[in-house]
């Protein structure tokens, strides 16, 4: 499964490397993981597709 994200270090979209599925305080789902090229964590908010 391929999930992109926004790294704020590399400024571009990039694959997140070991996706994880979590819950944000509020309830929403979100992804997490880190950067394949600079190894930053990055976050998106909503499912994985």
């Amino acid at each position: 499964m391929v999930v992109k994200a926004y790294c704020m270090k590399c400024r571009k979209q990039i694959e997140v490397k070991n996706p994880k599925q979590i819950t944000m305080k509020n309830g929403k789902p979100a992804v997490q993981g880190t950067c394949t090229k600079c190894g930053t964590k990055v976050f998106k908010i909503g499912k994985m597709k």
